[in-house]
């Protein structure tokens, strides 16, 4: 029995040793970040007996001293002039409740459409580096285009994970390719193998409002059942409020990581009756008198330079005063109902940020407030339509007459409906083209706001440095003091691309760190060289499909 102790001990102590040689040799190789964090050596004793022997049992992560939390926001098809808060029409009062306590960005851009934007959000690499140079619904079998994010392109949820945050999802998801969307999986790129250890949300490009195909991780629910009042942007606070509430009750010393994405104002834009109603009579100017207050507004604010001029509305789009009056009132009435939708998301991330406020965590809350994922969409044909669905994938026409006996309906749950284009071109104001054009700003510059009160004290301030959403992940590891790993999960890690904003924090006329930045989608613009104060004019919209210096 002694023989059979000395020798066990002698194993263990070989082990250790060779394990303490092992770790030391791995930290020493270029220092790199390795994720996962390696399991450290045995430091106790292993004695003859209990009263012999030390414990030293592993101490579970911690994230950095300080780390705040971070609340991570985006709407959905939401234009530059769409937000009051940018000076457009619709009333946005959380979105500027954001910026009143810390900094507005008015020289942010996106992909100019959906998945590529979302693909680039959460991981800090273009989207063509991750496979996502087109909407998931459209992947090609070439390289940057096929859909699936590989594993070198880590996200921010699992490396915040990694390094002690709890993390979580809410909305949508646009970047798990049709093929992997069923319960038959495979489940890799969903958010819950992404790093996110909670998702409540739907996939795809859009959801119906009132009767979402919502996913509980990857259990597919259906809340809204026995719930005729029930409408996913109060589903989707209520949710994250008792998330967030519950984190802070079990690990109030812990930070967390909360994406919050919502499927609004995509079409279909559905709103309660009362949301719409707010906006009653606000559109009967029509797009063109609206482009120009917006415009108006903007230069008041200071968010666009003071010799801007309105970019001219393309010769497709019929003039406001050409239409008949019934147009008009239709027309009106479809932009009435995405104010309304707007307005009612922004009201329900408000009671998000109310509750942070109320557990006393706002003050080391790192809040990223996206407006629009993209320019307003210009998918929903000349005349708007009941059904963006059956017009856009399945070629139905509706007439004007029918459009006319639905007004009363849109918002509603019998409707999937979407707004004129030149709508579209006013919610884009003082810029050219929509959503899904890649080489002009109205497709891909958006409006952004971030606070932190811990840590920005220009409270209310304004930031022109050119950024980009690839920014944003790169922005939260240096908030966190989180360095992105070499190696994630065994793989080695592509390089982060974008570049953090928090240079910005403390100083608003900074040198733009962020030179040059490609856009394409079946176009090609590029900016490229100082962003100077020439290029600071935004009615300079002159992108093109080569290289150009600002």
């Amino acid at each position: 029995m002694v023989e059979t102790i000395i020798i066990m001990k002698h194993l263990v102590s070989t082990f250790l040793s060779i394990s303490i040689l092992a770790f030391g040799a791995i930290g020493a190789s270029a220092q790199e970040v390795v994720l996962p964090k390696l399991e450290p050596p045995f430091q106790g004793k292993i004695g003859r007996t209990v009263r012999d022997s030390t414990p030293d049992f592993p101490k579970g992560v911690e994230a950095p001293a300080g780390a705040p939390n971070v609340l991570l926001i985006m709407t959905d098809d939401v234009g530059f002039g769409a937000s009051s808060t940018f000076g457009g029409p619709i009333q946005t009062p959380n979105f500027q409740r954001i910026a009143d306590s810390g900094l507005r960005y008015n020289m942010y851009h996106t992909t100019a459409l959906c998945s590529p934007t979302r693909a680039a959000l959460i991981t800090g690499r273009n989207h063509h580096s991750v496979a996502s140079g087109v909407i998931t619904e459209f992947a090609t079998g070439y390289p940057g285009y096929n859909s699936l994010v590989p594993k070198s392109a880590g996200s921010v949820g699992a490396v915040l994970r990694e390094n002690g945050y709890n993390t979580s999802w809410f909305g949508k998801m646009h970047n798990v390719p049709d093929w992997m969307s069923s319960q038959a999986g495979p489940f890799d790129l969903w958010p819950s193998s992404l790093g996110f250890e909670y998702f409540y949300g739907f996939l795809g490009g859009d959801s119906d409002q009132w009767h979402p195909a919502l996913y509980e991780n990857t259990k597919p629910i259906e809340p809204y059942l026995g719930d005729p009042t029930y409408i996913l942007d109060r589903d989707l606070a209520d949710k994250a409020i008792a998330w967030m509430r519950m984190q802070h009750a079990l690990a109030p010393n812990k930070p967390w990581l909360l994406y919050y994405a919502t499927g609004t104002a995509h079409a279909p834009h559905h709103a309660p009756k009362d949301w719409i109603a707010k906006y009653k009579g606000q559109f009967d100017q029509g797009w063109d008198k609206v482009r120009e207050e917006t415009l108006a507004r903007q230069i008041r604010l200071g968010v666009v330079s003071p010799n801007t001029q309105l970019t001219k509305r393309p010769e497709q789009l019929p003039a406001w005063d050409t239409l008949s009056a019934d147009q008009k009132r239709l027309y009106a009435r479809m932009m009435e109902v995405y104010a309304g939708a707007l307005s009612h998301a922004d009201y329900h991330i408000g009671r998000l940020l109310d509750a942070v406020e109320q557990s006393g965590q706002m003050d080391n809350t790192l809040v990223i407030f996206l407006m629009g994922d993209n320019g307003a969409s210009a998918e929903g044909t000349l005349q708007g339509t009941t059904n963006e669905v059956g017009t856009a994938a399945n070629g139905v026409q509706e007439s004007l007459p029918y459009l006319l006996s639905m007004i009363d309906e849109l918002g509603g749950p019998r409707t999937y409906n979407h707004y004129p284009v030149g709508w579209a071109h006013a919610m884009d104001a003082p810029m050219q083209w929509t959503k899904q054009v890649a080489s002009h700003f109205g497709g891909s510059r958006n409006g952004m706001v971030i606070s932190w009160p811990a840590r920005i004290k220009d409270k209310g301030g304004l930031r022109s440095q050119f950024s980009h959403v690839i920014d944003i992940v790169p922005t939260i590891y240096e908030a966190a003091k989180i360095t992105p790993p070499d190696v994630l999960d065994g793989v080695r890690q592509k390089p982060i691309e974008g570049v953090s904003l928090v240079y910005t924090f403390d100083d608003a006329n900074a040198p733009t760190r962020h030179g040059t930045q490609y856009f394409e989608r079946d176009l090609q613009g590029w900016l490229d060289g100082e962003y100077d104060a020439a290029a600071r004019a935004v009615g300079d919209d002159r992108s093109r499909t080569q290289p150009r210096r600002l």
